[in-house]
C-alpha cells in the first residue's frame, strides 16, 4: 500500500514538472508569438523632394531598412512624397491635404516619419487636419527650419545642425592657400533662406577668404563659370532643386555635370553625395541619423510618449575624405585633421598583386640562384679547362721531349752538314789566303757558302727551339700547310734513315687557313709521323711509305696520313685514343690520348682507319677560318 503511493506521488511529481515547463515556454515564447500574430504597424514616411533625391533619399532609405530590421512588429510602410518644395512658385497644397485625408480616414497610421525640412513644415501646418491624434517623428530636419511653437506632445523631433563656419574652416586647413569658396545653390525658397543662413554663418572668415554666391544664376551659367576659376578656388556644394532659370534638376546629376567641368575641387557637408565628385570632410553620418531616428520611433510604437523622447542635434561626424579626389587635386594627406578617415584608397602594386608578386619575387630568386650557382659552375669548368689545358701543355711538352729523342740522329745529322760544310770552307779560304795572289772571287764564293751552311744550320736549331719551347695555348691564324711542311722537314732524314719513302701533298695554290696553336698543331702531325714510321718499321716486306696530305672538304680543313705499315687491329680501333692504351712494348699509351686532346681543344676531330690495301689512316679535321 505505502509503495503505491509513493508511486502515484511520484507520477504527480512528474505531471507537475511538465506543467510547469509549459508554462514557463508558453510565457518565454508569447512576445514572439503575439508580435507575429499582432496587427502590422502602419508607418508613414513623408519625403521632402523625391524618393530619389538625394541627400534626403539616402536618409529615408537606411531609415526604412534600420527600422525593418529592429521592429519587432510586422510594418506596413507608406510613402509619399511633397514635390512643392521643388517648385519657385508652388501651387496650394489643399489637393495633397485631402487626398492624404481621404486615404488613411478609415485607418490612421500608427506613426508618420517626415523626411526634411518642408515635409516637416507641411506636417506641423496640417496635423490638425490630416492625423491629430498619431505621433509624429520630424527627422533629417535642420534645427533652424522647426517651428518649435507648434510641436505637441506627440511630436518628437530628430535635428541635425548645419554648421557652415566648421566646413569652411576645414576647407581652409585642408587646402590652406585658398583665396576663394564659390557655394553653388539653387533659387527654390528654400535654398534662397540656406543662402542668406551661410552669408551669416560666413562673416568671420570674410577677411581670410572671399566668397562667391552661384544663388542667382541658371545652372547652365554655373557650369561655364567654374570650368574657369581662378587658381586658389575651392567650390562648396549645397542644393540644386531648382535653378535661377525655374528649371528643376536632380542633385546627384547636377553633381555630376559639376564634377566634370569644374577646374577645382569641391567639398560638401552631405555623406549622401561622398564617394564620386566631392574631397570629403565632416559630414552628417546617415547610419547615425538613422539610429536615432529608429530608436525614438521604436520607443514611441512600444507606447511612450513622443514628448518624452528627447533627441539632440545631430553634429558632424569624424571627417572623411576620397583618396582619388585628393590625388587628383594634390592634396596632402598631412593637411587632414587628426583622426581623419581616408577611403577609396587604390591598393599599390603589392598590395593589388600580393601573391602574384611574392610567386615572381620567389621565381626571380630562384633564377638568381640557379643563375649564381651556373655561374659559380661557369666559372669553376673554366678554371678546370684552364688547369686541364695547362696539364695537357706539359704533358704535350714532355711528349715533344720524347718526340725529339727519337729525332736525335736526324737533327744531328741535319747539323752535321751544314757545320761540316762550313768547316770545309773555312779551311780551304785559309789555305788560299796563304798563297801570294789568292783568287779573290774564289773566295767569295767560298764565304757565300758558308754563310749558306750557317742559315741552313740555324734554321734547324730554331725549329728545334720552337718545338721544344714551353709556352701557353696561344690561337691565331695559321696556314696548315705551311705547319705541316716545317714537321716534314724534322722527320725527312728520320724517314731515309729507316729507309721509307716520305711524302707530302698540298694542292696548288690552296691556302688552308685555321685557327690554333702551331707548337701544338705541330706536335699532332709529329706524333702520327713517327708512329706510322714505327709500324712500318714493324712490317717485313712491302712498300715502305709515309704519305701526308692535306686538302679542303667544306668548311673543314683535312690532314691525312697514311703508312703502309701492319695497321691497326680491329678489336684496337675503339680504343686507339683512350689513356694509357699502347701496343708498343715500352709505349706509355699517352700519346694518341694527347694528339687527340690537341685536336678537340682546336674545335676538330680525329678519326682512324685500316686502309684496303693495308696500313693505317689517320685523318685530322679542322675548321677552316674564313
Amino acid at each position: 500500500m505505502i509503495g503505491h503511493v509513493v508511486m502515484i506521488a511520484r507520477g504527480w511529481r512528474s505531471w507537475g514538472l511538465c506543467l510547469a515547463f509549459c508554462c514557463l515556454l508558453s510565457v518565454a515564447t508569447f512576445p514572439a508569438t503575439l508580435a507575429i500574430g499582432a496587427e502590422p504597424k502602419r508607418v508613414l514616411l513623408l519625403h521632402s523632394f523625391g524618393r530619389d533625391f538625394l541627400p534626403w533619399s539616402e536618409y529615408a532609405r537606411s531609415i526604412k531598412a534600420n527600422l525593418e530590421q529592429r521592429s519587432p512588429w510586422p510594418l506596413d510602410i507608406h510613402e509619399h512624397t511633397l514635390l512643392t518644395a521643388r517648385f519657385t512658385a508652388p501651387g496650394p497644397e489643399g489637393p495633397f491635404v485631402e487626398y492624404l485625408r481621404s486615404l488613411y480616414q478609415g485607418r490612421p497610421p500608427d506613426i508618420v516619419m517626415s523626411v526634411g525640412g518642408p515635409a516637416a513644415g507641411f506636417i506641423q501646418r496640417h496635423r490638425r487636419e490630416l492625423f491629430p491624434k498619431a505621433p509624429m517623428v520630424l527627422t533629417t530636419v535642420e534645427e533652424r527650419l522647426i517651428d518649435r511653437a507648434g510641436l505637441t506632445d506627440n511630436d518628437t523631433v530628430v535635428p541635425v545642425r548645419n554648421d557652415f563656419i566648421v566646413a569652411f574652416r576645414n576647407v581652409l586647413q585642408v587646402l590652406p592657400d585658398t583665396r576663394a569658396i564659390a557655394l553653388v545653390i539653387g533659387a527654390s525658397a528654400l535654398e534662397k533662406f540656406w543662402l542668406e543662413e551661410v552669408k551669416k554663418d560666413a562673416r568671420p572668415l570674410e577677411g581670410r577668404v572671399s566668397f562667391i554666391w552661384y544663388g542667382d544664376l541658371p545652372f547652365e551659367d554655373i557650369l561655364k563659370q567654374v570650368s574657369r576659376l581662378p587658381e586658389h578656388t575651392v567650390l562648396f556644394w549645397g542644393l540644386m532643386s531648382v535653378d535661377a532659370a525655374g528649371v528643376v534638376h536632380d542633385g546627384n546629376v547636377a553633381l555630376h555635370r559639376l564634377h566634370a567641368v569644374a577646374n577645382a575641387p569641391i567639398f560638401c557637408f552631405e555623406e549622401a553625395f561622398f564617394g564620386r565628385d566631392i574631397v570629403g570632410g565632416p559630414m552628417h553620418s546617415i547610419p547615425e541619423l538613422a539610429q536615432k531616428t529608429v530608436d525614438a520611433a521604436l520607443r514611441i510604437l512600444g507606447g511612450e510618449k513622443p514628448a518624452n523622447v528627447k533627441v539632440e542635434p545631430i553634429e558632424y561626424a569624424t571627417p572623411k575624405y576620397d583618396w582619388r579626389e585628393l590625388q587628383r587635386w594634390g592634396i596632402e594627406e598631412s593637411n587632414l585633421p587628426q583622426g581623419s578617415e581616408i577611403l577609396f584608397r587604390e591598393p599599390g602594386i603589392w598590395e593589388r598583386y600580393r601573391w602574384q608578386m611574392a610567386s615572381i619575387a620567389a621565381v626571380i630568386l630562384i633564377q638568381a640562384s640557379l643563375i649564381s650557382g651556373l655561374l659559380h659552375e661557369r666559372r669553376r669548368r673554366r678554371m678546370a679547362e684552364v688547369e686541364s689545358r695547362q696539364r695537357l701543355s706539359e704533358l704535350a711538352h714532355v711528349n715533344r721531349y720524347a718526340a725529339v729523342g727519337e729525332l736525335t740522329t736526324s737533327i744531328a745529322h741535319e747539323l752535321n752538314q751544314p757545320l761540316g760544310a762550313i768547316l770545309t770552307n773555312a779551311e780551304t779560304a785559309e789555305l788560299m789566303l796563304k798563297g801570294t795572289s789568292p783568287d779573290l772571287q774564289e773566295l767569295r764564293e767560298i764565304l757565300a757558302d758558308i754563310r749558306r751552311d750557317d742559315q741552313r744550320a740555324s734554321e734547324v736549331i730554331r725549329r728545334l727551339r720552337s718545338v721544344l719551347k714551353r709556352t701557353p695555348f696561344e690561337v691565331r691564324s695559321i696556314d696548315l700547310n705551311e705547319t705541316v711542311s716545317e714537321v716534314m722537314g724534322f722527320v725527312a732524314d728520320v724517314a731515309a734513315g729507316r729507309d721509307v719513302a716520305l711524302s707530302f701533298y698540298a694542292p696548288p695554290a690552296n691556302v688552308l687557313c685555321v685557327k690554333g696553336d702551331p707548337i701544338q698543331l705541330q706536335q699532332v702531325i709529329l706524333n702520327l709521323i713517327l708512329n706510322a714510321l714505327d709500324a712500318i718499321s714493324e712490317a717485313e716486306s712491302g712498300k715502305r711509305e709515309v704519305s701526308v696530305m692535306t686538302s679542303r672538304a667544306g668548311h673543314l680543313a683535312e690532314i691525312r696520313i697514311s703508312d703502309t705499315g701492319v695497321g691497326i687491329a680491329v678489336d684496337d680501333l675503339k680504343s686507339i685514343f683512350e689513356p694509357f692504351f699502347t701496343t708498343k712494348p715500352l709505349g706509355m699509351g699517352m700519346g694518341l690520348t694527347i694528339v687527340r686532346s690537341i685536336v678537340e681543344a682546336h674545335g676538330g676531330t680525329i678519326s682512324a682507319e685500316n686502309q684496303p690495301f693495308g696500313g693505317a689512316l689517320f685523318t685530322i679535321r679542322l675548321p677552316i677560318v674564313h
